[in-house]
């Protein structure tokens, strides 16, 4: 570092997320073994996105900024030898988006300082990054309290000359979650041929769109769950049950190169039949009206406790939905045989109900209890409200020892040549499933 012992910057109370509209101050700190010459410090605060079609490339092909400030700090002089502390403070502005980082393109903020040194001589920098939660309130959502639901018919052969038909029904109870909170699935099949289905198979999946000139498209499947087939003839119902793990907010709202889909996928294989329901991933939970029935589910799916979640079929002698076993033909019920959120001890996962995303009455526990104990927790690399917690208040936040429900690794997924549809795509739809596509 030359001259300089110490060139560094810091955030007041450590503070690296900060909301839209808020202000972020610090303090550059220099320290130096001998007199110093300078033109001038500058302090910088920015905010940008940028886009690539290769994984990782830090030369992007498009970007965007969202602020650029420059505040000078000190003018034409001389830093004698010891330590020297310049405070700065910047206002964010109230329209930039959250933070995210992902394999073909990242929304990053950092406050840089440089100090400009005369002619011939070493320049010096300095930079840190910190992080924006722009909240995504689902209430804000139009129609996001009522279920997301899909339905298919197949028509197929087999055994050379027989036709069979299939109807392949999903719906969800919301159409928005927040981090922490359990999709509830209920699945429907009709079997009207002489041949046994395949497995069935229902997953989170998420879509990232980042719109390069020609787009890309990275999908990832976050969760799964596998149900048995369902026999010749017979009508079977599926209910089953996931965990919204640690993930970024849908939308992105703010950012115009990098969109965030996310879609529960329920496939059928032999005969291959396929219907897919859109959803919201927010940070603030659906308030729902106490006049809205819910469908029937063990207590401990709505509000999970610190004795653990255990993702699986509610029991078999609970009463059915309205309407999912119309024309009241017997439906048997479909076992699941694996679940992508139970450790292979089919021990279910633990979790305590606050130590996810702003939800009404969540609480921090003592131990855990931040200066703002209501705003969300983050995950400072993908812009998750997620199970991260700080110890004594100020320190850089840490994960929980849960490692079955934090955010698999970006790097290790590739993209598919077809995307599921968007959200509008979905809804305009009159099935709203893939085979519409095809």
């Amino acid at each position: 570092m030359g001259k300089l012992q110490e060139f560094d910057i810091t955030f007041t109370n450590n503070k690296v997320v900060y909301g839209p509209g808020e202000s972020i101050s610090g303090t550059v700190k220099i320290r130096t073994a001998n007199s110093l010459q300078y033109k001038a410090i500058k302090v910088n605060c920015q905010g940008s996105c940028g886009i690539s079609n290769k994984m990782k490339d830090a030369s992007w092909a498009l970007e965007e900024q969202y602020f650029n400030s420059t505040l000078s700090v000190a003018d034409k002089g001389t830093l004698g030898a010891g330590e020297h502390s310049f405070p700065f403070q910047f206002l964010i502005p109230v329209t930039p988006p959250t933070s995210f980082e992902g394999p073909f393109g990242k929304i990053s903020y950092r406050v840089r300082v440089a100090i400009d040194t005369p002619r011939f001589s070493k320049d010096y920098k300095a930079q840190r990054a910190f992080y924006i939660l722009n909240l995504l309130n689902l209430n804000e959502v139009p129609e996001i309290e009522l279920p997301s639901y899909a339905v298919t018919t197949k028509k197929f052969s087999y055994l050379l000359v027989k036709t069979g038909t299939l109807m392949l029904k999903a719906h969800s109870d919301l159409r928005g979650y927040i981090p922490g909170q359990v999709i509830k699935l209920a699945t429907e099949i009709h079997n009207k041929s002489g041949k046994d289905t395949g497995c069935v198979l229902a997953s989170l999946i998420q879509k990232v769109t980042y719109k390069t000139k020609r787009p890309v498209f990275d999908l990832r499947t976050i969760a799964e769950v596998e149900g048995a087939g369902v026999k010749a003839g017979k009508h079977a119902e599926w209910r089953e049950q996931i965990i919204v793990p640690p993930l970024p907010q849908s939308a992105l709202a703010g950012c115009s190169l990098i969109d965030i889909d996310y879609f529960i996928q329920v496939s059928l294989k032999s005969p291959d039949a396929v219907v897919t329901l859109p959803i919201y991933i927010g940070n603030i939970a659906v308030n729902l009206s106490p006049s809205r029935a819910m469908p029937s589910t063990p207590e401990h799916a709505i509000a999970p406790t610190a004795a653990g979640v255990t993702p699986s079929a509610p029991p078999a002698e609970e009463e059915p939905e309205e309407g999912l076993c119309a024309g009241g033909v017997a439906s048997e019920e479909i076992p699941t045989k694996s679940h992508s959120q139970q450790d292979p001890s089919c021990q279910p996962v633990t979790m305590s109900p606050s130590a996810f995303s702003h939800a009404p009455g969540a609480a921090l526990p003592p131990s855990h209890r931040r200066p703002d104990a209501s705003a969300p927790l983050f995950c400072v690399s993908t812009g998750a409200t997620i199970p991260f917690f700080t110890e004594g208040g100020n320190a850089t936040p840490i994960p929980t020892s849960c490692s079955l429900i934090l955010p698999p690794e970006y790097s290790s997924w590739d993209y598919p040549h077809e995307p599921p549809p968007s959200y509008e795509e979905s809804c305009s739809s009159a099935d709203s499933s893939f085979n519409s596509r095809q």
